[in-house]
């Protein structure tokens, strides 16, 4: 019987150093996904700083300022499934790789009708768009291509916070890096973009190794059928993952325009200054996402209570915040709810990515990616609306919509 379980320590021991060997072997693959949503993020937050320099130099209104940034937004939610589902049957670097082309492209489009055109609004939202087709098909896509290219549960969550981790970057470094290139010309950020979609193509075709045999895809009949079957035996628990990942955004960008607003328009912290206070409480959640990612390994039930955990800090957080407007007294908030938002992400990501057979990986995952897309697009035009006609209850309600996420996590996610 000894005998029987050192030989049962010892398997163990050995799968864990043979998991550890395969993330060493993957980590420059790891590291050129990452760079995808990093420049995703920056495809569009980059631009928030510059959004008043736009409006005066293209003399128009402040909502069509806003629809420079919606239009990317509102092409990749409608995008991003079809994405998926394609990603499913012809394989995820064959969509990755094109659509990094198109968000290049797209940028090429509005930097140059910026520069040489009189009237670039309307071409601006066309090479903005182009931004968000190709958004949809790269960012979303990164999630089952780290699902398969590992099978062990361990390795998925622990490159899942990396992908998370670079995410997040992405926000903490975007308003400091476009307020510094707008510093030279205003639409340099325009520019700037293609240039990393070019790094992350190089990047991609070089590092990452599609498989030499791939399956025939199945008939799309039956694809359609096995989503419907998917949805049939864990929709309870995929519906909340869903609504708790949209939630999570739409109060992160909200809490995040609020923050940006009240520190120009109060305290007159402008540019690469606000840049950097709202990189704190933003560099708190990335942190935070890349240790979840590393502890969490395979324990579904640990993801669960992190999840319900980071969503009751947040919710608790965002409600004291309408205590004061004082800056150092909203930073350090924001910091707790930053956390709270940074641990329960990668939790979600390994949740349903582990969760679902490869075959339909790719079209849930993107479901998934569109309700987080639609949290983020959602989240600062009603943080508006609020702070206009309702602004003392404004936080009441951010906190009142994490607590939906507290009881979805509770009622409906059931690991084994």
């Amino acid at each position: 019987m000894e005998h029987v379980e050192k030989l049962k320590f010892g398997s163990k021991n050995a799968d864990k150093k043979r998991s550890r060997d395969n993330v060493q072997k993957q980590k420059w693959a790891i590291l050129s996904l990452a760079s995808i949503p990093l420049v995703m993020t920056l495809g569009n937050s980059m631009l928030i700083p510059v959004l008043p320099e736009m409006e005066k130099n293209l003399n128009i209104t402040p909502f069509q300022t806003s629809m420079i940034l919606t239009v990317y937004s509102v092409v990749a939610i409608i995008l991003i499934p079809v994405a998926g589902c394609l990603s499913d049957h012809f394989g995820r670097k064959k969509i990755i790789i094109p659509s990094l082309i198109i968000a290049g492209i797209g940028g090429i489009v509005s930097g140059w009708a910026a520069w040489k055109i009189d009237d670039a609004y309307w071409i601006i939202l066309c090479g903005r768009a182009l931004q968000g087709v190709g958004a949809a098909g790269a960012a979303p896509i990164v999630m089952p291509l780290i699902g398969d290219m590992f099978n062990n549960d361990d390795e998925i969550s622990s490159s899942l916070g990396m992908i998370e981790t670079s995410n997040t970057f992405g926000k903490v470094l975007s308003p400091i890096l476009g307020a510094f290139l707008a510093g030279f010309i205003w639409y340099l950020p325009f520019f700037a973009f293609p240039v990393f979609c070019g790094i992350s193509i190089l990047l991609v075709s070089l590092l990452i190794k599609a498989p030499k045999e791939r399956q025939v895809p199945i008939p799309f009949k039956k694809f359609l059928q096995n989503i419907k079957d998917t949805f049939i035996h864990n929709g309870k628990w995929l519906y909340a993952i869903f609504i708790i990942g949209a939630i999570m955004m739409f109060v992160l960008f909200g809490v995040l325009f609020y923050l940006s607003d009240v520190l120009e328009k109060t305290y007159d912290i402008k540019i690469i200054k606000k840049g950097f206070l709202l990189a704190v409480p933003l560099g708190a959640l990335c942190l935070a996402s890349f240790i979840t990612g590393k502890v969490i390994k395979e324990n579904k039930v640990l993801m669960k209570w992190i999840i319900f955990g980071g969503s009751t800090l947040t919710s608790i957080a965002v409600a004291i915040l309408s205590f004061s407007d004082g800056v150092w007294f909203m930073i350090i908030l924001f910091i707790f709810g930053g956390i709270g938002i940074g641990v329960a992400l990668p939790c979600l990501d390994a949740l349903i990515t582990c969760g679902i057979e490869k075959e339909e990986r790719g079209t849930i995952t993107s479901i998934y990616s569109s309700m987080r897309f639609i949290g983020v697009a959602a989240g600062p035009p009603t943080v508006a609306i609020l702070m206009k006609n309702a602004e003392n209850s404004l936080f009441y309600v951010l906190s009142g919509l994490t607590a939906i996420a507290i009881i979805a996590t509770f009622m409906a996610i059931k690991p084994d």
